[in-house]
């Protein structure tokens, strides 16, 4: 332990990546340069502290594939010391080699590197400058990528994935005829990651197409004159790994105790689970159908419970018969992950304050003095704006349409607010930002309507987004579950009707006595919304308007504050302009029960307003190819993790918001809505199936989705450069679809082939042109660093024609002016135009 603890002493608790690898049983701290290189033969206890406010802290234990029993034993027992050390706040995780979590992966954005052997055997992470070098990388994945050793040989190849032959001073990318775009751009990057990191940017990359190696004559004879002539043909394309996110609706809770000197884990519940499961002084066990297990320790359980939970929950594992591969995680109680917090119904932090009114905070600080929401604090705030829901303080442009024989048909201005639950309505809002409209699309479905209202509400909803080239958000709104913004752009005027229609011309039955419920504190939060006239749909908490042929009672609960009751009044006025009988809870006249069928029991417990439970977002990679909804998490997400391919998935539990990219496959998109309801559905928290679903494209983000996303670049979509590799299926001829076509490829590999050939037959340490083979430079461009006479060396790109600018650059001129100096910078630095 003395030992250990002088390794600790030099932790930096400051946010950033520290890595060890045991060797002779002992911690060695593992250079940064090294980071992401991982001997398949040795275990490495990653120690990560997040960059943002709460610094949480995350242990990754990695277990490669041949490495001991011993090796394996003393990771353990470091991660729990290091944990103690840390006063049990970190969270634990158990990394098996091949089967990362997600989270682990996206620490290592170049990929990761599987090295054969181990640093007990000699081997060293990385040899900077080093050029004696012969070895082939099996490169996979999309979202994270891994780079596996294996022998240099044509047998190793296949037609679907990437392979990267690195001979010291040159290396050479093999794309497979099957492999697609996002696999391509993502071997590229270990390329560089390589080459800068490994050869001090003293290596040339080339890049040959599986499917047209004949445009790469020069490059496929140095291949050969290392993997000799290829004599089989190559294997079928290698299936990439199921998403290992499986949304598994089963998910149980195990009680581990020892108090009887022996281990006992006994079953406590299944799905949907509740907070109040989990008692301080005992540890748990939350199995996810055996896909992953989490282990919750409780404050106040014994020093030898939380010590053994690891090893425990491995055996767990091995009495279940569960993949010895399966995931673990290890929390205290206090410091719980956010996809723990999301498999439970409800959650509350122990700061967690409640009162009258929605109180928001900012960051993890709860405000405790009751505040009311400020929509001037959205622009400078988007992550207030992303939670708050609301784009701007809506105060834009308003059309409602109502679905009438599956046509659209606008709606009368003065009846705008009244939705009727017979019909299903379409509600334009219009908002500007940056000078340019943008728009969101309501679909509002009533719940009496027919399903043919409810198909013709979708198929006019598409109509409407193509009118508007695709540029609206569309939102899905189930009757009784309208999202705050769609409240707040009717100012206290949204009134919902159980039944019936807002037809001109059609007489509804007349349904007697009608009582609607009045919830909100000002303009911006209330509506009111018709329930069934008998007591017992009464709560002290609210205010209630009660219609009959001949009185309007006005019902007023104990609970309910002063700005509750003024919102009653207001919105009483407009249901009815008789004059209102006000009625006090307790003080009821004989007639008001009477109308009301006689008294009966209802809510009336005093409660303040529920607080939403604090989840953090979630990001998906959506996919339904194996017939079921299968996803993907992406670990601490940022905007670049939006793949133009991709549909992405957002929970921020109070909505699911679709990311549609631009160039996603059309399957995947007319699947993504009822992927999203399946979600919903099969979720293990047992959530709420109306819970608002919005469709967000690419380069039309609303506040209330890039809010989510630290740092967002509004120009990204624009600035993304126009040479683009093969599309997500492409391959074999023209499988690059930059400017010019293939023809500039050939023309390009032919002048890199003489270079490498070069460098392969010299492997000696003299300086080489570093050649960047980033994918904006994989078209013919030009030779920027040769001034042309008269040149501003600072002005490069005015003295360029227009195609050379836009190849470069990746946008036309007025887009670049637009552009604010520092990105503009960046860009010219990237094009080599500095």
């Amino acid at each position: 332990m003395t030992e250990a603890q002088d390794v600790f002493k030099n932790i930096q608790r400051k946010p950033g990546l520290q890595i060890w690898t045991i060797s002779k049983m002992k911690m060695v701290s593992v250079p940064e340069q090294a980071f992401g290189i991982f001997f398949e033969g040795d275990c490495y206890i990653i120690l990560n502290v997040s960059n943002i406010t709460t610094q949480s802290t995350d242990i990754h234990y990695w277990i490669g594939n041949t490495s001991s029993q011993d090796e394996q034993g003393a990771a353990a027992i470091y991660v729990t010391q290091l944990d103690e050390y840390l006063d049990g706040s970190p969270v634990q995780y158990r990394e098996v080699q091949g089967c990362e979590s997600a989270k682990f992966k996206s620490y290592f954005k170049s990929g990761l590197i599987y090295k054969k052997g181990g640093v007990g055997s000699g081997f060293t992470h990385v040899e900077t400058n080093m050029y004696n070098i012969q070895r082939l990388l099996h490169v996979k994945g999309t979202k994270h990528v891994t780079a596996r050793e294996v022998d240099v040989s044509w047998s190793s190849f296949n037609l679907g994935d990437i392979f990267l032959l690195d001979l010291g001073k040159a290396i050479i990318q093999w794309n497979g005829p099957q492999s697609n775009r996002q696999e391509k751009l993502k071997a590229v990057l270990l390329a560089q990651d390589i080459r800068d990191r490994e050869r001090g940017g003293r290596a040339q990359i080339g890049v040959i197409e599986g499917g047209q190696e004949e445009a790469s004559v020069d490059l496929m004879k140095i291949m050969k004159s290392v993997l000799g002539q290829r004599t089989v043909n190559l294997k079928e394309a290698i299936p990439d790994d199921k998403p290992d996110q499986n949304q598994n609706s089963i998910v149980k809770l195990y009680h581990v105790s020892d108090a009887s000197g022996q281990l006992l884990v006994q079953e406590v519940a299944a799905s949907p689970l509740t907070q109040d499961l989990l008692c301080s002084t005992d540890c748990y066990f939350l199995d996810q159908g055996g896909n992953s297990i989490m282990v919750w320790k409780g404050k106040g359980a014994s020093d030898e419970e939380r010590r053994s939970a690891l090893s425990r929950a491995v055996g767990f594992i091995k009495a279940k018969n569960y993949p010895s591969n399966t995931k673990v995680e290890v929390m205290s109680e206090g410091g719980e992950s956010a996809m723990f917090k999301h498999l439970f119904k409800s959650w509350k932090e122990k700061s967690q304050t409640h009162g009258l009114g929605k109180i928001h905070a900012v960051g993890k600080i709860a405000k405790v003095d009751q505040v009311k929401f400020d929509v001037m604090e959205l622009h400078a705030q988007p992550k207030l704006a992303a939670q708050e829901r609301m784009v701007d303080d809506a105060s834009g442009h308003v059309q409602i349409w109502r679905i009438e024989n599956l046509e659209l048909k606008e709606v009368d201005r003065s009846t705008y607010g009244q939705f009727y639950g017979g019909d299903c309505y379409l509600v334009l809002y219009t908002y500007n930002r940056a000078n340019k409209p943008q728009y969101i699309l309501y679909m509002w479905q009533g719940r009496h309507a027919t399903q043919d209202e409810v198909t013709a509400c979708a198929y006019q909803a598409v109509n409407l987004d193509n009118k508007y080239n695709g540029a609206p958000t569309q939102v899905r709104v189930v009757m009784g579950k309208e999202p705050r913004h769609f409240l707040a752009i009717f100012k206290a005027r949204l009134i919902i009707f159980e039944g019936g229609t807002g037809r001109p011309g059609v007489v509804n039955p007349d349904p007697g006595a009608r009582l609607f419920q009045v919830r909100g504190t000002h303009e911006m939060n209330t509506k009111a919304t018709e329930v069934p006239a008998r007591a017992s749909s009464l709560n002290t908490n609210d205010v209630f308007l009660f219609k009959t042929h001949q009185t309007v009672f006005l019902w007023y609960g104990k609970g309910c504050s002063g700005d509750e009751r003024e919102m009653g009044k207001a919105v009483a006025d407009l249901l009815s302009e008789q004059d209102k009988q006000n009625v006090m809870e307790g003080q009821e006249p004989a007639a008001f029960w009477v109308a009301l069928g006689g008294k009966a029991p209802y809510a009336s417990d005093k409660r303040l307003e529920k607080e939403v439970a604090p989840h953090d977002p979630r990001l998906f990679e959506c996919s339904n190819q194996t017939g079921r909804f299968l996803m993907t998490e992406v670990s601490d997400f940022s905007q670049d993790d939006l793949d133009e391919d991709d549909v992405m998935l957002l929970d921020t539990w109070e909505e699911i918001c679709l990311w549609i990219g631009n160039s996603a496959n059309q399957y995947e998109i007319q699947e993504s809505y009822s992927s999203a309801v399946d979600y919903l559905k099969t979720h293990p928290a047992g959530r709420d199936p109306g819970t608002p679903i919005s469709t967000v494209k690419q380069g039309y983000e609303p506040p209330t989705f890039t809010g989510w996303f630290n740092a967002w670049d509004a120009h990204k979509w624009s600035n993304l450069n126009n040479t683009d590799l093969n599309k997500k299926t492409g391959g074999g001829a023209g499988s690059y679809s930059a400017p010019g076509g293939p023809e500039n490829i050939r023309s390009h590999n032919q002048r890199m082939s003489s270079s490498i050939s070069n460098a392969h037959a010299d492997q000696s340490p003299t300086r080489a042109k570093p050649f960047g083979m980033h994918h904006s430079e994989l078209a013919q461009t030009p030779n920027v660093n040769q001034l042309r006479q008269g040149e501003d060396p600072g002005k490069r790109e005015e003295f360029l024609t227009d195609a050379e600018f836009e190849n470069l650059l990746g946008c036309c001129r007025n887009n670049f002016q637009r552009l604010p100096k520092w990105r503009q910078n960046d860009l010219k630095k990237k094009a080599g135009l500095f």
